[in-house]
């Protein structure tokens, strides 16, 4: 008798538990709206204060989070080093997979591993892409004092630029540059941020930069544009920008369809001016709700007033766009990429 009991009271127990799994398996998911109220969204920045993508970031951090279901709190935090590589690989092999942490990182270092960088720990095409505050535009200047005042002067006077780190378009820009057009630009790298190599600039250690974004020259230096301290020498996109439309465009200087390739490769990153990215396997319905949330602030009226008032250019590009052409890049076929890998050495 005590035997059936203990066995009754056994069954009774296993009963309970699965009716507990049973209910947990069949109820709701928790919602974005739900996991994200009273939450911390941690936002790094892979570059030093007082640059252009920690500007841009700083910026988003300030009016996102009202558009993030829950309104959370998104919290800037500069994590530079190697010009943004050391945050991709952080996002990629540390960060938290749960949708509250996301990075700018440099809008070439997702095509790190394509161009043989082994210090890329990460596969671009597995990030979870946020999106862009803008379709960028860079370009090459040379200091006034030179002796350099437009792109022809490149091609015979050398020019010593400013860098960040091998990874970064302050070093990688130059290096295609030269090895394409035949210019003979020298980088002097591991400078911080943009703002260092400004810096750097003044005070004569370097002559110039090659790989600026037009949109951190205006929004951090209007200044030196409205007292031209600077010539500007060439522009680096796959289509020139309003603003500069004297200014010759490096995939109109290319000879050779090889040529061509080869700098299509490199300044399609363009595309991706600022680029918002957040680790690997972030649940959909977190994804859906953070790309969301980063075009609704693009498109928030005290976003761009603010923007305005900064004089940021802001012409967003959706996540989903800044992810097939991650993948269209990394089809590029093998042969061209080794050769612009080769040039960057």
């Amino acid at each position: 008798m005590a035997f059936g009991s203990r066995a009754r009271e056994a069954g009774t127990a296993m009963l309970a538990v699965l009716l507990t799994v049973l209910a947990a398996s069949i109820a709701p998911a928790q919602t974005p709206a739900e996991f994200y109220k009273g939450k911390n969204v941690d936002l790094y920045i892979g570059y030093s204060v007082g640059g252009g993508y920690d500007l841009y970031a700083r910026m988003l951090a300030r009016h996102m989070g009202k558009h993030i279901p829950g309104n959370p709190t998104v919290v800037p935090k500069n994590m530079e080093g190697a010009g943004s590589l050391r945050l991709a690989n952080w996002l990629y092999n540390i960060g938290a997979k749960d949708g509250t942490v996301f990075g700018i990182i440099g809008r070439g270092t997702g095509f790190d591993t394509l161009l043989g960088n082994k210090s890329a720990q990460f596969d671009a095409a597995k990030f979870t892409w946020i999106g862009s505050a803008n379709n960028e535009v860079s370009i090459c200047v040379a200091w006034n004092g030179t002796g350099i005042t437009k792109f022809e002067d490149m091609l015979t006077k050398p020019l010593i630029v400013g860098g960040t780190s091998a990874s970064a378009d302050t070093d990688q820009f130059p290096k295609i540059t030269n090895g394409v057009l035949g210019t003979k630009m020298r980088v002097i790298t591991g400078y911080p941020g943009g703002n260092e190599v400004g810096l750097a600039m003044e005070r004569g250690e370097v002559q110039g930069r090659c790989g600026w974004s037009w949109s951190s020259v205006k929004s951090t230096h209007q200044q030196w544009l409205d007292q031209k301290k600077f010539h500007i020498l060439v522009q680096l996109a796959l289509n020139k920008h309003p603003d500069l439309p004297d200014v010759p465009l490096i995939t109109d200087l290319a000879k050779t369809d090889e040529q061509r390739q080869i700098l299509k490769l490199i300044f399609a990153r363009q595309v991706m001016g600022r680029p918002f990215v957040a680790p690997p396997n972030v649940p959909a319905d977190r994804v859906a709700a953070l790309r969301k949330a980063f075009m609704d602030t693009m498109n928030d009226k005290d976003f761009l007033a603010d923007t305005e008032k900064s004089q940021m250019e802001i012409t967003p590009v959706a996540g989903d766009q800044i992810e097939k052409l991650v993948k269209d890049i990394y089809a590029t076929p093998a042969a061209i990429a080794q050769q612009a890998a080769a040039l960057l050495k």
